[in-house]
Formats: C-alpha cells, structure tokens, sequence
C-alpha cells in the first residue's frame, strides 16, 4: 500500500509533467506547411514598329499550386535586350492576385526607343496568406457569347459577355484573351475591364489583340476573368457572400403520376 504523502507528491509531480509533454508533442505533429512558389506556365511576347520606336507586347499565365492560399502583392519584370545584349527594356508590372489552386493569365504593353531582339518575363515572390474559403468556394467568372474576328491590320476584335455566379456584385473585373494556334502554342493576348458586375445582368465587353506574328493563324480564344488588385480580398468577399442558386424557377410541369425508377426497380425484384 502506497502511502498518502506519497500518493499526493506523484499526483503533483503528473501534473506538472503532463502539460510541457502536451506542448511538446503538439509542436512535433504540426510540422510548418512549405508552399510552392509560383509557377510561370506559359509565356510570349511580340514586338512591332510604332510611330514613335517600337511597342512590345507580352502575355503569360502564372500557376498557383496551393490550394489553401492567395499570391499576393505579385509583381512581372519584363526585360528585352538588343542584339548587342544592352538593356533597352526594364518594366515592372504589378498584378492581380493569383486565387488558391488557380491561373492568372496576365497581358502588357510597353513603348521602346530601339528594338528588342530578346524579351523575358520574371516575376517577384508572391506574399502567401491563408483563404477564408476552400478552393472549389472560388468559382469562375462565366464568359459566353465571344466572337473573335479578324481585322485588316491583323490584330483581332474580340467580344463577349462576362457574368457573376456570386450573390453580391462584382466592382471591377478584369477580362483577359489569350489567343492560341492549333497547336496550343501562345501566340499574343490582350485584356480590358468591365465594371459593377451583377448576377444575372452580364455586361458586354470589347478588346483588340494585336502586335502577332507575320503569318500566324489564330485558332483558339481563351477567355477568363478575375477580380482587380493585389491582394485577394475582393474574390474572397464574393465567396463568402455565397454563389446564386442553380435553380431558382420552381417546375411548372405536373409531377409523374408514378415514380418510373421505382416501378423499374419492383420489377426486376419480382
């Protein structure tokens, strides 16, 4: 039989082990999440004559692989060098914050003096912060009705509709069109912005693409849009309001008399 003073002193000794063993086993089970940096997927750029030098155009598309987080506060160099190796191009272009597991598809412009032979896009770190909402909660923005039609001085007229899933509505968007060859190879992209977006009432949107290479043959458009800024707080204001309902006009038809997968089913049983 253990003694009562003993008792007592093992109890307090218990107690006073068992919380550091509880801090201590928490931090070894919650090892720090690494995230994945950004990812240039796609990238192209064309220069022409303009009136005054020269205008460069450029297109990209940057791909978060982290499902949990937004990249902020992104921001695109783009450098073009001559034939020499001189830098005659150094432009740095903030963009808008790529969503948790998502694209952003990005276009610029920029006016030289001299020609660039060799143009190439960086990009700075982007600065992570946790989503109040799951992946999937970020839905696309629908586009439709787009026409993509050749011009007489070989840039393209697009046009479309691009519409708000979410109950709220949307400030400012930003469309963007990426225009590709049979191939998929990427071959020049434009964007533009439509504004105080409701669900329900798409507004139209116009954008010239132009700037492509001599002969190039386009044969694809790939149309997106997202929420503008930095940082991903209006995206995430619109998740958190919620998406509109799919259906939203009750049937006007009579139900069935008889429920025919359950007649089908009683069937097959007998």
């Amino acid at each position: 039989m253990i003694p009562r003073s003993r008792t007592v002193s093992l109890l307090a000794l218990g107690a006073i082990c068992l919380p550091i063993c509880l801090s201590g086993c928490a931090s070894e089970e919650q090892p720090v999440q690494e995230l994945k940096p950004l990812a240039l997927k796609d990238q192209v750029s064309n220069v022409v004559k303009s009136a005054d030098g020269y205008a460069v155009n450029w297109a990209g598309v940057l791909s978060n692989a982290n499902p949990w987080h937004f990249g902020e506060h992104v921001v695109a160099t783009i450098v073009g060098r001559d034939a020499k190796g001189a830098e005659v191009l150094k432009f740095d272009q903030p963009l808008d914050a790529v969503p948790p597991g998502g694209t952003l598809p990005f276009t610029g412009q920029a006016a030289v003096a001299e020609k660039p032979v060799k143009v190439s896009i960086q990009y700075r770190p982007a600065q992570w912060r946790p989503a109040a909402r799951i992946a999937s909660a970020f839905q696309a923005f629908p586009i439709s009705r787009v026409q993509t039609m050749r011009q007489k001085d070989g840039s393209y007229l697009i046009t479309g509709y691009v519409g708000n899933p979410y109950q709220i509505s949307a400030s400012s968007l930003v469309v963007n069109a990426l225009l590709r060859d049979k191939t998929g190879k990427l071959l020049a992209g434009g964007s533009t912005f439509v504004d105080d977006v409701k669900a329900g009432s798409p507004p139209r949107f116009i954008l010239t693409v132009g700037g492509l290479p001599a002969g190039a043959k386009v044969a694809k458009t790939e149309i997106s849009a997202r929420t503008w800024g930095s940082t991903g707080r209006p995206f995430e204001e619109l998740a958190l309001a919620g998406a509109v309902p799919i259906h939203t006009v009750k049937p006007t038809t009579e139900p069935f008399a008889v429920d025919r997968s359950t007649q089908v089913v009683s069937e097959h049983k007998q």
